[in-house]
């Protein structure tokens, strides 16, 4: 679709034939028609109001869990890495954290208050929209047990505040209305010891240092865990580790990752996707879900 952009009232970045590599924990990705970053949540209302309605818009955060394909993305992505990121405490029980936010610094700002729930965070390498958008979880926690409210913003510009009672939650899933999008979450948490909290997160971020390749390029947990089962346990059986397609490789140190170890594509990455859930099916029965959100256009 061809049409201008006039950027004249916007304070955020607008570009053209952007490549999003740079913009994805893989370190992968085509180009986008159009790519937006936005300054603050009026200059992301005034820049939705830019696109005509038929426009498609992608938002991305940190650009984990997330495999862009190679031939790019038609339409406009909004980018909120290092924006949208006011994170503050309400009350005594509750905090507030835009979109943007990491979830790794909604953690610690949690346990320097001396509030507890959300330590679990500091093992997601997502932010808060993200972690919204699919009940983001690690160690036992998941996002929305913690969620007393979210403020979303409609394709009309319309700002809401909804309930969680609103949403279906489900395992690694949130289904919510389409054309809307999280803008920040309310999270309601319990009291507790600082240094507890702090000691907790420690504690959980070298367990996570041990055991996942954080070391080299990756887009997080491919699949979701099956119930009763773990995906990494059920893919290593079937003898995948260090198996690879190109320069996409299943990780040695942790099944459920695959890392971009060798200059992979998008197209590698995705077939190496697909043999791994084959493989788990034939040998165990079990059909793999995938945890990672592919977009783009396929070859």
């Amino acid at each position: 679709m061809k049409y201008s952009i006039d950027t004249t009232q916007l304070k955020g970045h607008y570009a053209e034939n952007v490549s999003l590599a740079d913009y994805s924990s893989w370190r992968i990705g085509g180009l986008a028609d159009r790519f937006y970053q936005p300054a603050d949540q009026e200059d992301l209302i005034k820049f939705i109001g830019c696109l005509p309605t038929e426009e498609p818009i992608i938002w991305l955060g940190l650009g984990s869990n997330t495999l862009v394909r190679d031939k790019g993305l038609r339409g406009t992505i909004i980018v909120t890495q290092g924006l949208l990121k006011k994170l503050d405490q309400v009350n005594q029980e509750t905090i507030r954290a835009e979109a943007g936010v990491a979830c790794g610094q909604v953690a610690r700002f949690c346990a320097r208050k001396g509030l507890r729930g959300l330590e679990f965070y500091a093992g997601i390498p997502g932010t808060v929209g993200g972690s919204l958008r699919m009940n983001a979880g690690a160690y036992g926690g998941e996002t929305w047990k913690y969620v007393q409210a979210v403020e979303t913003l409609t394709r009309k510009g319309e700002r809401k505040l909804r309930l969680p009672t609103e949403y279906q939650i489900k395992y690694r899933q949130v289904d919510s209305p389409e054309e809307e999008w999280f803008l920040a979450a309310h999270f309601k948490l319990a009291p507790g010891s600082k240094e507890e909290a702090l000691e907790y997160i420690r504690d959980m971020l070298a367990k996570r240092n041990a055991s996942q390749p954080i070391n080299l390029p990756n887009g997080g947990s491919v699949f979701r865990n099956p119930p009763g089962h773990y995906a990494a346990k059920l893919i290593e059986i079937c003898g995948l580790k260090g198996y690879r397609i190109g320069g996409a490789c299943v990780s040695p140190k942790h099944a459920n990752f695959i890392v971009n170890d060798q200059g992979a594509t998008a197209k590698e990455v995705e077939a190496l996707i697909d043999h791994i859930a084959e493989q788990v099916y034939q040998r165990h029965g079990i059909k793999l879900v995938r945890e990672v959100h592919v977009i783009g256009e396929k070859e």
